[in-house]
């Protein structure tokens, strides 16, 4: 033994030690993820042809073809689910399906420049991307693209703010008022004054609003709580209207007509489901208003991404090319349709069997795009706690449920938002313990 010792110098038992802790330490945390799906820090791919196939990926989505639901682990039902943001994860399963077809190589030399197109209105606006945003609106039949000047953003928060800045009046009167009518997403006001502008403030409720004189009324429809659909409510001739149409998208509510507005916002993040792209888009039918709005652009980031926008052409055209195909098993629109479906029915069964809560009711209507009759099914579930419950967000946090509470949204504490867009493992886990909550 001392003559094998001998062999070794302290560098090398050094070596020897630390490979064999590695080994150690890595053997624990797959038997600790194989019991309970909690850990996410390796993933393991193999390759078959343009496909690859999750080894190790407990943080994927399952297929909502699914008939079965996920099994609940003791881990799972004691861990906190968080569902305050609308981070789609849902959609993960879906384009790991698509493989290499929406893979994007830029090489290091390519799109250094700041401008895309300087002949462009828009002039950092990527013509392929330009391309595929209107033949998506055109294939989905959601929004009127002719006479529309595009305008990108970093994401649709950023043409929100570029949009107030192109519409506030120029002159040295007082803040135009900025209105939206409750519930209103949550994040509106905070936008609105976050750089307490000279330009505009936040002016609540647009159901209350009675101030004369201009100001800007926020339409979001499907609307961000609650899922209904909107139109304007002051309706004074001095008001300006923003569409935010994050959610006019066939897997969220039946398409019935294209939307015809003087401007309208868009995102990648709830369309497509890649929110980490940061990328929105505006259809603007005054000139002058884009190009205030491109301004604004310019002056906040110098553009938009290059990169980001590159990749995003890459998934609408995917989207559109399986839309077009007919009979299409890979279309993105149909996955999507019965991935909410599916959670949709689970949310209503888990609401009505725990007695304790209550979710909006939606007429069905023919959405000309899937051709199906079918009820709205919103990317976030309003939800309000009913009977002695006074404040719903604390009462789901002791659950351990984690939820956005309904004076974000400029109303009462009995109600909370609730994102229906989580992966499949954190949404099973949620309507399997929703279901069980008692007083």
């Amino acid at each position: 033994m001392a003559n094998l010792l001998g062999v070794f110098t302290a560098k090398n038992l050094l070596v020897l030690s630390l490979a064999l802790n590695v080994s150690l330490i890595f053997r624990v945390l797959l038997l600790h993820d194989a019991q309970n799906g909690s850990f996410n820090g390796f993933f393991f791919t193999k390759h078959n042809g343009s496909q690859k196939e999750a080894l190790f990926s407990p943080v994927s989505s399952s297929s909502s073809s699914s008939s079965s639901s996920l099994p609940i682990s003791q881990g799972d039902r004691d861990r906190v689910i968080n569902l305050d943001h609308g981070d789609p994860t849902m959609y993960e399963s879906y384009w790991q399906r698509m493989g290499e077809e929406t893979t994007v190589v830029i090489p290091g030399w390519q799109f250094m420049s700041y401008f895309s197109d300087a002949t462009r209105l828009c002039w950092f606006l990527e013509p392929e991307f330009a391309n595929q945003i209107v033949r998506l609106h055109n294939v989905v039949g959601n929004a009127v693209t002719e006479d529309r000047h595009i305008v990108v953003g970093t994401g649709s928060t950023q043409l929100y703010q570029a949009a107030l800045y192109a519409l506030s009046p120029d002159t040295d009167a007082e803040p135009i008022s900025v209105v939206s009518a409750a519930p209103y997403y949550s994040s509106y006001p905070l936008i609105t004054d976050c750089v307490k502008s000279g330009l505009y403030k936040w002016g609540g409720d647009a159901l209350s609003f009675s101030k004369n004189g201009p100001y800007i009324e926020l339409v979001t429809s499907p609307n961000n709580p609650d899922g209904f659909a909107r139109r304007s409510v002051v309706n004074r001739s001095e008001g300006i209207l923003i569409h935010d149409l994050a959610y006019y998208w066939p897997q969220y509510t039946p398409i019935s007509s294209a939307a015809n507005y003087d401007l309208m916002l868009f995102t990648a993040s709830k369309s497509t489901g890649h929110a980490g792209m940061r990328i929105g888009w505006a259809l603007v039918k005054d000139e002058d208003v884009a190009r205030k709005m491109t301004k604004y652009i310019e002056i906040n980031t110098i553009g938009v991404s290059k990169d980001s926008q590159l990749r995003a052409a890459k998934v609408l055209k995917v989207i559109s090319d399986n839309s077009e195909r007919p009979n299409a098993d890979g279309s993105f629109f149909e996955f999507s349709y019965h991935v909410m479906a599916k959670r949709w029915k689970q949310l209503r069964e888990a609401v009505h069997e725990s007695g304790l809560f209550s979710v909006p009711e939606f007429p069905p209507q023919l959405c000309k795009f899937l051709n199906v009759v079918f009820e709205p099914q919103p990317a976030f579930a309003w939800v309000k706690c009913e009977g002695e419950i006074e404040d719903c967000e604390s009462f789901l946090r002791g659950k351990k449920i984690l939820t956005r509470s309904g004076k974000h949204f400029g109303v009462g504490p009995k109600y909370v938002r609730i994102s229906m867009l989580d992966r499949d493992r954190n949404y099973e886990t949620f309507v399997e313990r929703l279901s069980t909550i008692r007083l």
